[in-house]
C-alpha cells in the first residue's frame, strides 16, 4: 500500500516539474526573448503607423481657412539598426556624424523597440532619395505626415498652432508616441480630439534588402486610418482680415459677436503674427523670436488684457440704477463742469444741464452716473453701504465680469470687480461710502475688464438682457450639436424693459445732435447704437474704447474696440468699430477715405465730434483723505 502511495507522489512531482518547465519556457519566449522574437519577425515584416490627415477648418461662410500639406519624417527603431554607412546618411540628410549619434541615443533613451523621429519634416526630394536607398539602413524608414497650411495668414490667436507632444502629454495620453503632433493652443487645442482623427496600421512583408514587397496576409491585421473631422468656426474670415488690417498701426483688440447666438465674428489682437510662422521646423525659432518681441505679439489682448472700461461702463450703471428703482428714465441731475461735494470734485465737460438718463448717456456725463452710484449705495432698502455695494456687484456678476466667460481658448482671464471686503480692508469697516468709490461709476478705479467681456456685455444689451457664452465653434462634422453651454441662454439680473432707455441713449450717442460723443460712427441706412470710453492709463496715453451694436432692431453684430494709447474713444476706436460694422452688414466699405484715415494715410474730411470724458475726468482728492460721513 505504501509502495503505491510513494509511486503516486513521485508521478505527481514529475508532472509538476514538467509543468514548471513548460511555464518557464513560455515565460522565456513571451517575455525574456520577446525582443529577439520581435527582431526576427521584423526582418521579414514591417509595421507602419499611418497618421490621419488632420481635420480641415472652415469659416462661418464655408471658406477654407486651414488645410494640410504633406511632410516627411525619417523614423528609426533602434533595436533594428545595424551597421550602416554613416557618411552616406550624413550627406543625404545634411547632418554631422555627431548629430547622427546624438539622435540615435535620443531614440534609444525613449525606446529601443518603438519607432521615434530621427529627423522631422525633410523635403520631398530628400525623402524620395532616402526611400530608394533605405535598404542600406535597416531600422530606418520614411513616414508621411501632414503639416498645417493657411488660406490666409490671419486669426493666429484664434486658430492656434500644432506642435510636437512633450513628455507630460506622453505620460497622460497613451494615444500619443514621441514625435506625434498635437494642438498646442487655440481651436487646434480645444478641438484636438475631433481634428486629429485615429491612427491606422499597415503590416508589410520585407525582402532581404529591407524593402517592402507585399502586404502581410492581404492586410488581415491592418488597422484602417480614420481622418480627422472637419469643423466650421464662427469667424467671418473676410471681417477678421479687415479688422487685422485696421489694427495694423495700433496696439489693442477687436472682438465682434453675433448677439443672438454668441458666435464670435472676429477676434483680433494687435500686434498679431502669421500662423504660418509656427509651422513645422520653423516653429521653435519663430516662437523664440515672437517671445522676445517687446510688443509681445503672442499675448492675446482680446482675452488677456485687462482695461478699465471707462465711460462705456455708464451703460451698465444705468441699467442697474433702473433695476434697483433708484432712478427712472426721466430722473434728472444737474452738472456744472463736474460733480462737486465740498472740496471733492470730479471733472466733466461742457454740455446741457440738467440731463436725464438717456441724455446722460448721450453726453457721457460723469456727474449723472456718480449720482446714480450715490443712490444705489445709499438705497434705504439696504442696511449699510457694504450691503448695497455687494448687491450692485451681484448685478455685474450676472454679466460675467468677475469670471472667465468660458470661450474655448484656454488663455482667457477674468475681470476685476472688488468685493466690499476689499474696501473694508482698505479703509476700515463702515469707513467708506459712495464718495470713496465714485470713480467706479465712470468705469475707473479698481474696475478691470477684458475686451471679450465688454463685447459680451454689449451683446447682452443688444439682446435686452441675456447672452450666450461667446464661442468659436459652429459645427463639427458628423456631430449633431456643439457643446450645450454654447447654445444656452444666460440671463442677466436686469429686466428686459430696463435696457430700452439705455439703447435709446446709445442710439443718440451715434445718431443724435449736439452733445453726442460718437457722431463719426454714423453709417447711412444703418442705425448704430454705441458708447464711447476713454480709459486712464498710468503708464502712458489713455486708451481709446468704443462699444456698439447694429442694427438697433434685430442686432446682427455687437463689437468692442480697444486701441491702446490713442486718447478719446471717439478718436480711433469709434471709427474702427464703424468700419467693421459697415464691412460686416453690407459686405463692403464705401467710406474709403475714412479707412485711409484710420490707417494713417490721409487727414479726415469731416469734423471729429466732441469727446467723451472719463480719462480726462480728474479726481482732485485722494481717497485716503475722504472723511466718512456715515
Amino acid at each position: 500500500m505504501n509502495h503505491y502511495t510513494e509511486r503516486k507522489y513521485v508521478f505527481m512531482v514529475a508532472v509538476i516539474l514538467v509543468g514548471v518547465l513548460f511555464i518557464g519556457r513560455l515565460f522565456y519566449i513571451q517575455v525574456i526573448d520577446k525582443s529577439y522574437e520581435a527582431f526576427a519577425q521584423s526582418n521579414s515584416q514591417s509595421v507602419t503607423v499611418i497618421y490621419p490627415a488632420r481635420g480641415l477648418i472652415y469659416d462661418r461662410n464655408g471658406k477654407l481657412m486651414v488645410y494640410n500639406q504633406a511632410a516627411y519624417d525619417i523614423m528609426v527603431t533602434p533595436m533594428l539598426v545595424q551597421g550602416f554607412d554613416t557618411t552616406g546618411l550624413c550627406n543625404m540628410l545634411g547632418l554631422t556624424p555627431e548629430k547622427v549619434k546624438e539622435r540615435l541615443n535620443t531614440a534609444k533613451s525613449y525606446s529601443r523597440r518603438v519607432p521615434s523621429v530621427f529627423m522631422k519634416q525633410v523635403d520631398y526630394e530628400t525623402a524620395a532619395v532616402f526611400q530608394e536607398k533605405m535598404f542600406q539602413y535597416p531600422g530606418f524608414y520614411v513616414l508621411t505626415r501632414t503639416l498645417r497650411n493657411y488660406q490666409k495668414s490671419i486669426a493666429a490667436h484664434a486658430l492656434g498652432y500644432v506642435g510636437e507632444v512633450d513628455q507630460s502629454v506622453l505620460n497622460q495620453d497613451p494615444y500619443f508616441q514621441m514625435g506625434d503632433y498635437i494642438g498646442i493652443s487655440g481651436i487646434e487645442k480645444a478641438y484636438e480630439s475631433f481634428l486629429r482623427g485615429v491612427k491606422g496600421k499597415s503590416i508589410f512583408l520585407k525582402n532581404a534588402h529591407n524593402q517592402t514587397v507585399d502586404s502581410y496576409q492581404d492586410g488581415k491585421y491592418d488597422v484602417p486610418v480614420t481622418v480627422g473631422k472637419n469643423i466650421s468656426i464662427t469667424l467671418d474670415s473676410d471681417l477678421q482680415e479687415y479688422g487685422e488690417k485696421l489694427m495694423k498701426p495700433y496696439l489693442g483688440s477687436i472682438v465682434a459677436i453675433e448677439p443672438p447666438s454668441g458666435e464670435i465674428l472676429a477676434l483680433i489682437s494687435a500686434p498679431y503674427y502669421s500662423p504660418d510662422s509656427l509651422v513645422g521646423r520653423r516653429l521653435g525659432e519663430s516662437f523664440k523670436q515672437l517671445s522676445a518681441d517687446t510688443l509681445n505679439p503672442l499675448f492675446n489682448r482680446a482675452l488677456m488684457a485687462q482695461y478699465p472700461p471707462g465711460s462705456t461702463f455708464k451703460t451698465i450703471m444705468g441699467v442697474i440704477g433702473l433695476q434697483e428703482k433708484v432712478i427712472s428714465p426721466s430722473t434728472e441731475f444737474h452738472c456744472s463742469y463736474g460733480f462737486w461735494a465740498g472740496n471733492i470734485h470730479t471733472a466733466c465737460h461742457l454740455h446741457d444741464s440738467p440731463l436725464n438718463l438717456i441724455t446722460g448717456i448721450q453726453n457721457s456725463c460723469n456727474t449723472y452716473f456718480i449720482n446714480v452710484l450715490k443712490r444705489i449705495l445709499e438705497d434705504p432698502k439696504m442696511s449699510n453701504t457694504a450691503e448695497a455695494y455687494d448687491n450692485w456687484r451681484e448685478h455685474l456678476v450676472s454679466f460675467g465680469f468677475t469670471m472667465p466667460l468660458g470661450i474655448e481658448l484656454t488663455s482667457e482671464l477674468k475681470g476685476n470687480i472688488p468685493t466690499s471686503d476689499y474696501f473694508d480692508n482698505l479703509y476700515g469697516r463702515n469707513h467708506w461710502n459712495y464718495l470713496t468709490v465714485r470713480s467706479l461709476a465712470i468705469g475707473q478705479g479698481e474696475l478691470l475688464m477684458t475686451p471679450l467681456q465688454m463685447a459680451n456685455a454689449v451683446a447682452a444689451i443688444a439682446n435686452r438682457g441675456y447672452y450666450i457664452i461667446p464661442h468659436l465653434i459652429r459645427q463639427i462634422e458628423d456631430e449633431e450639436s456643439i457643446p450645450e453651454k454654447y447654445i444656452t441662454k444666460i440671463r442677466t439680473s436686469i429686466d428686459s424693459v430696463n435696457f430700452i432707455p439705455i439703447i435709446e441713449g446709445m442710439d443718440l450717442v451715434v445718431n443724435g445732435g449736439r452733445g453726442s460723443t460718437a457722431r463719426n460712427a454714423r453709417i447711412d441706412s444703418i442705425v448704430v447704437c454705441g458708447k464711447t470710453g476713454t480709459a486712464e492709463n498710468p503708464h502712458g496715453n489713455d486708451h481709446s474704447i468704443f462699444i456698439a451694436f447694429a442694427p438697433r432692431d434685430n442686432p446682427r453684430i455687437a463689437i468692442a474696440v480697444f486701441v491702446e494709447n490713442q486718447g478719446f474713444g471717439t478718436t480711433y476706436a469709434a471709427p474702427i468699430a464703424s468700419l467693421m460694422i459697415e464691412k460686416y452688414l453690407t459686405g463692403e466699405v464705401k467710406r474709403k477715405w475714412y479707412e485711409s484715415w484710420v490707417l494713417g494715410q490721409v487727414q479726415p474730411q469731416q469734423v471729429t465730434p466732441e469727446p467723451d470724458t472719463t480719462a480726462s475726468d480728474t479726481i482732485t482728492d485722494e481717497r485716503d483723505n475722504i472723511i466718512d460721513q456715515e
